[in-house]
């Protein structure tokens, strides 16, 4: 039996991959059956080049690339991304081997972290609502910042990452311009969104002027790289204009800030002078505000006296924030639960529920007093593993180590500071920026041995 079937297998498993794409045909049409034809080519791929399969999971996961460009859409890119991404690390993870796992004090502090988040998951006012998240964001997050971390062994991989951040982030800019200066999307008659008929997540202006800020750190780090040849330097000059312009035409202020500072660090660089760079972040964040139009604003504009609308509203969700605190000290309200809490807890109702807008206090409200405190722990190590790569790097110094490492850096503080005034606790910016500076720590520390 079995030499009958070695002698015909081929035939066998011929006519069986035939009936199967002729039964996907009549039942869901040509496209079905195209995909199970491509199906083993598209393993194959995921496996010979996963790593960029995992950077475009990054790229589409973050900047959103197809809600950007809507043609897009249809074809569910970020799903079979995740699919090959997935595909690649078990395959190199338990058979090829070739993806080595390795330990960290900062990966210790993002379990603890992560752990903290499932227990506040299931311990939330709306459990639904809290994993739904933790299932849609949470999980993939925590699987990247593993993958991320051990995936990257080459500078050429870093190499790879931050041109892809660099050229998302300047497509985006480019058609959040076209739509501000074609009137699309317009929140409030002046601030510029992408996609918002289709309620994607840059149809909110402030998300999207955190998706433009961050490419702003590794723009900036290719720019006063002094290893980059002059192509490069110019290309990421061009491309910091446009990724600023973009997040002026959104008229947030949580992005301003956050580029003021990523720009202070590298003025820093060169100005050993915290007066001197303090003048110039407030001439330039003047000039921005001047530039974007804040004035103008509906909300938060000139035409409002005293503390305005826009800056009401954030310290009455503060308020109800330290509140959700307050009133559930060790979990807060569940991940993603403070916008339907927000009537509960809020000292001010206005008949609607309101965002939190600061990711200091979406933390401090929806994972409560110990979630803030493995919050700041989580910061301080990404910081600290940063300091151990500045520190290895000067007693041989090695461009491709600074250029990364002061886009991180740079990436981190543009994040503390918009964080402020923007809502970020769950998103990738800052895990990116973990999982990059553990890969980029350990590169570091081996080429030190060499």
């Amino acid at each position: 039996m079995i030499s009958w079937y070695k002698k015909y297998c081929l035939m066998i498993n011929g006519l069986f991959v035939m009936t199967l794409t002729l039964m996907l045909y009549m039942r869901f049409g040509p496209i079905a059956a195209f995909a199970l034809l491509l199906l083993p080519f598209a393993g194959f791929l995921a496996v010979k080049i996963s790593t960029v399969f995992i950077i475009l999971f990054i790229l589409f996961s973050y900047f959103r690339l197809h809600e950007v460009f809507v043609v897009l859409m249809p074809l569910k890119i970020p799903k079979m991304l995740a699919l090959a991404s997935l595909l690649a690390i078990a395959w190199h993870l338990f058979i090829s081997k070739l993806l080595k796992p390795h330990w960290s004090s900062t990966h210790l502090v993002f379990v603890i972290w992560f752990v903290w988040l499932t227990v506040c998951v299931f311990s939330a006012s709306n459990k639904g609502m809290a994993i739904e998240y933790w299932t849609g964001v949470l999980v993939k997050v925590f699987i990247m910042v593993f993958a991320i971390s051990w995936w990257l062994t080459r500078f050429s991989h870093f190499s790879l990452v931050r041109m892809g951040i660099m050229i998302s982030g300047i497509s985006v800019a480019l058609v959040a311009l076209s739509n501000k200066m074609n009137g699309i999307g317009l929140v409030e008659g002046t601030r510029v969104t992408i996609s918002r008929e289709y309620r994607s997540q840059l149809g909110d202006p402030n998300d999207l002027s955190l998706v433009l800020m961050f490419p702003v750190s590794f723009l900036a780090a290719e720019l006063f790289d002094k290893g980059a040849n002059k192509y490069r330097r110019l290309f990421a000059a061009v491309g910091l204009l446009l990724a600023i312009s973009g997040v002026i035409a959104t008229q947030s202020r949580g992005g301003l800030l956050g580029i003021a500072a990523i720009l202070s660090f590298f003025l820093y660089q060169k100005v050993k002078n915290p007066l001197v760079v303090g003048l110039c972040a407030a001439v330039a964040m003047l000039a921005m505000m001047v530039f974007a139009g804040i004035g103008d604003r509906q909300s938060g504009g000139a035409a409002e006296d005293g503390v305005d609308a826009s800056a009401m509203g954030r310290i009455y969700a503060w308020q109800a924030a330290i509140n959700m605190a307050l009133s559930n000290p060790l979990t807060g309200v569940g991940v993603d639960n403070f916008y339907v809490n927000y009537y509960f807890y809020s000292p001010h109702w206005d008949g609607k529920n309101h965002a939190v807008h600061s990711t200091w206090f979406q933390v401090l409200g929806e994972t409560g007093f110990v979630g803030i405190g493995i919050f700041v722990l989580l910061i301080a190590s990404i910081y600290r593993s940063l300091s151990r790569v500045y520190f290895i790097n000067a007693l041989n110094p090695n461009d491709q180590v600074a250029v990364n490492a002061n886009a991180l850096k740079a990436g981190l503080i543009g994040f503390m500071v918009a964080g402020t005034f923007l809502t970020q606790a769950f998103t990738w910016p800052l895990y990116i920026i973990l999982a990059l500076t553990i890969a980029l720590e350990k590169i570091t520390v081996e080429s030190n041995k060499e």
